[in-house]
């Protein structure tokens, strides 16, 4: 699928009607969200044919994204329930088919050989908790609400990810981002892939301006070896 192609599908996806700004809902942009995924397939071969979780996935764009980009495997993670029923009509319209999960991402466990309860998924799959997760990718909350955010996500998703994690965060914190990954993340290396500008909509009250361009950074993150 070529990248223009793909910023035009992920373009017609539903997005958050109410969001919440305790939980920094702020849609995925279809300019961000097909770069961050173009880059992560074509240059590193992290999304096709692979097993991929969305943290965080809000109304499913970048899982959906993956699934379009013929991800063996699709796991869309959120803690808000009325997020993962957008994201759900998001795939179906697609006829996409992607697994969506109900849980705080503090208190996530994919790695036990269990099964996920049947009133945390909210599709009709079922879904071993026994799965291996090659990728991960994520537009985390930065922090800016709840100091820390950023970095629970990211630790989770390198004690998740077998192959990558793919992380967007502001580029005002690179270092701080850099830094915490490589000493206490579990990460083998961190690389920031490109700069990109997140156009962030007036979505909350408190937003004086109607849109605001924010630099973010496009991470790549490599876990250490899992033992």
């Amino acid at each position: 699928m070529k990248l223009k192609q793909l910023e035009g599908l992920l373009g017609g996806l539903t997005q958050f009607p109410n969001p919440k700004v305790e939980l920094e809902q702020y849609p995925t942009g279809p300019h961000i969200a097909s770069r961050m995924l173009y880059t992560a397939e074509n240059s590193f071969d992290d999304i096709t044919g692979k097993v991929v979780a969305d943290f965080g996935c809000g109304c499913g764009t970048l899982a959906v994204g993956s699934a379009l980009l013929e991800a063996e495997h699709v796991l869309g993670i959120d803690i808000d329930p009325q997020s993962l029923e957008l994201a759900q009509e998001n795939a179906a319209d697609l006829e996409l088919d992607i697994d969506l999960v109900w849980s705080d991402i503090k208190n996530l466990n994919l790695k036990v050989s269990q099964s996920i309860p049947q009133h945390l998924l909210l599709n009709r799959k079922q879904f071993s908790a026994g799965v291996h997760v090659d990728t991960v990718v994520m537009n985390p909350p930065f922090g800016t609400r709840r100091n820390g955010a950023d970095m629970e996500f990211l630790s989770m998703g390198l004690k998740v990810a077998s192959q990558a994690v793919y992380s967007l965060h502001k580029t005002s914190t690179r270092e701080h981002i850099k830094k915490m990954a490589l000493r206490g993340c579990n990460a083998r290396s961190a690389e920031v892939l490109c700069e990109l500008r997140y156009g962030l909509p007036q979505t909350y009250k408190f937003h004086k301006k109607k849109e605001v361009d924010i630099a973010v950074d496009l991470w790549r993150f490599v876990p250490k070896a899992q033992q």
